[in-house]
Formats: C-alpha cells, structure tokens, sequence
C-alpha cells in the first residue's frame, strides 16, 4: 500500500528525534526540556508503528524500520560526535541494505 512507507517514515524519524533527544539530554545534563520532548517522540514513534501494522505485515514493519540504526549511526557521529567503528559502520550498511531490499 501507498500508506506504508510515510509510516516507516513516521516511526523511524520520530525514533531518532527521541533517542538524539535523550542521548544529548542525558550527556550535556541539559535534560529538563530534551527528556520531555523525547518522549513526545516515542509517543509519535509508537503511533506511526501501531497504524503501520495496520497496513503492514510484521514481517515487514519491523525490518523496514530498522532504517533509524543507520540513521541514528550517521547522527551520533555527525551530531554526537561519537566514535564509530568500522565494525559499526559495516552493520548499519548491513541493515541499509536490508532495508533496500524490502523497498523493491
């Protein structure tokens, strides 16, 4: 359905804003605002995922949002500024490539 993957999109954006959200609140100690955004978020997440299984099998759902493990790797070392290894770096392409697979 035409519906499937602005919902993917829903769930995986929504995931990163929250997880950034937490990650920075929670290191920088900037929390009072960031951690109550964050779970607005998951709330935004949580929605989108349970519409998504509305139209989606499981089987798809789950491993199509999966993109945010790759985006959330290119932000924590862009915005984070995080260490990833290259080991890290080979899963999420694993997971991109997998995501890619179940585009087509």
């Amino acid at each position: 359905m035409m519906l499937q993957w602005p919902l993917v999109a829903g769930v995986v954006l929504s995931t990163v804003c929250a997880d950034l959200l937490q990650s920075h609140g929670m290191r920088r100690g900037g929390a009072k605002w960031k951690l109550p955004l964050s779970i607005v978020f998951m709330a935004s997440s949580f929605f989108c995922f349970t519409r998504l299984l509305k139209v989606a099998d499981l089987s798809f759902a789950v491993p199509a949002t999966a993109a945010s493990f790759v985006l959330e790797t290119l932000l924590a070392r862009w915005m984070l500024k995080e260490n990833v290894t290259a080991r890290r770096w080979a899963g999420a392409l694993l997971v991109a490539a997998g995501v890619a697979l179940l585009s087509h």
